[in-house]
């Protein structure tokens, strides 16, 4: 006997797609002008953060697709299909990163990854990175050629979990065949280690090696957690678009809310319990070599965002969090998933960008008008990414029909709407 949710289909947002293609190409249209009117390094580290922003959102969906399959958790189902159409961003996403590597590494050599450029001068010092110790010694990983086969192989590991991911969900909406679930399942578990393993090493790649000289073992655990944070936080916001427009009334309880809010919950606290493992390990043992790097982002207003960051992106979501009300009710929900975004986007800055240094050595300023930069190209990429995933919208069921744990899904502890 089918299901009344069977009948249910996605409406086409072909008008939401249309602004968010022109936000999309309107930013990066006024980032690539930064590059002629502005600092080109400012500019492209700006549009580094905004790709790695966008990106590390995208994986935690994939990620948490990833696990729902493999624990086989019945809750989560009418909400993954938003992530699964979340998915179709990160094609996108490898596209707009291509240029970062064209302009490091060809066109203006060290523009991006200083260590790129063997003459160029590294900030304060008389000493080139081709004569420097510590990049001879790393050169081996270090290198044009094979940076690139790794970013290479990173997005191929997302894009072919996503396609697989994709193509079960949404075939099995079609015939109902419990060997699309089965198969969701393998991949999962072939899938979370590559996944893992991916993400990690791609922040040390992308972000770490801007400051090549420094190290840290937990470094991609740090922004595994944060790139899961930012995709429940997504997850929260399209939730409330669609109840708020009329598509998830009656499948939405607030039950759902409150699964997703103990999750964000639980990666709050172990984002802060791997930024103070990281903090903490490297001040205990006070080397100079790995010192340097909370040395400089305890300069100028560094200091603040970093005070920022430990106040605003852990303590304040956390004690948020700890009530039943603020996960339940759509206003206060919507509100905490748009704070985190945003502290995330500064969180990332806080990492990446004090490797903008001056003459002397110092980080240049956080708040400067260099961060209209950060602004467009944040927008440019995100825009980007929102017309992919209206685009994949109307391409399947608004939910998972059949799934063989929908009915466990839609009377999630038979609670009634927010």
């Amino acid at each position: 006997m089918i299901s009344p949710v069977e009948s249910l289909s996605a409406s086409a947002p072909a008008p939401r797609a249309g602004i968010a293609l022109g936000i999309g190409l309107g930013g990066i249209a006024l980032t690539v002008a930064g590059f002629f009117v502005s600092d080109p390094r400012s500019v492209a580290l700006s549009w580094l953060v905004a790709v790695g922003y966008w990106t590390l959102i995208a994986v935690g969906m994939l990620i948490l697709v990833l696990i729902h399959h493999l624990f086989d958790a019945s809750w989560g189902i009418v909400i993954r299909r938003q992530f699964e159409h979340g998915l179709a961003s990160l094609k996108w996403l490898f596209l707009l990163f291509l240029p970062l590597l064209a302009v490091s590494a060809y066109l203006r050599p060290g523009l991006v990854w200083l260590w790129m450029d063997p003459h160029a001068l590294l900030p304060g010092t008389h000493e080139t990175v081709g004569e420097d110790i510590l990049y001879l010694k790393k050169s081996g990983y270090l290198n044009i050629g094979f940076f690139s086969l790794r970013l290479v192989i990173f997005f191929g590991i997302w894009l072919w979990l996503a396609h697989v991911m994709r193509r079960n969900s949404f075939r099995q909406d079609a015939d109902g065949d419990v060997k699309w679930t089965r198969s969701s399942r393998f991949w999962a578990a072939v899938g979370i280690p590559l996944a893992g393993l991916a993400v990690t090493f791609a922040a040390i790649d992308w972000f770490k090696s801007l400051e090549y000289h420094w190290f840290s073992t937990i470094y991609g655990v740090y922004f595994f957690a944060t790139g899961m944070r930012g995709a429940l936080a997504i997850g929260v916001l399209i939730m409330l678009w669609l109840h708020r427009r009329g598509d998830y009334r009656g499948i939405l309880n607030g039950n759902h809310l409150h699964s997703i809010g103990q999750l964000t919950l639980t990666f709050t606290v172990f984002w802060a319990y791997i930024a103070f493992s990281q903090y903490f390990l490297i001040w205990n043992a006070n080397v100079p070599e790995e010192t340097f790097y909370f040395n400089l982002r305890e300069y100028g207003d560094w200091y603040w965002v970093g005070l920022a960051v430990l106040f605003l992106y852990f303590l304040f979501p956390f004690c948020y969090l700890l009530s039943y009300r603020n996960k339940i009710e759509h206003g206060r929900a919507r509100f905490i998933a748009w704070w985190i975004l945003v502290m995330l986007f500064v969180d990332i800055c806080f990492n990446s960008l004090p490797a903008l240094k001056d003459a002397a050595g110092h980080p240049r300023p956080f708040l400067s008008p260099l961060i209209l930069w950060h602004l467009t190209a944040l927008a440019g990429v995100g825009g980007i990414c929102m017309w992919a995933y209206l685009r994949s919208f109307p391409t399947a069921k608004l939910i998972p029909i059949r799934d063989p744990r929908i009915v466990e899904s839609l009377t999630h502890h038979e609670a009634s709407a927010a």
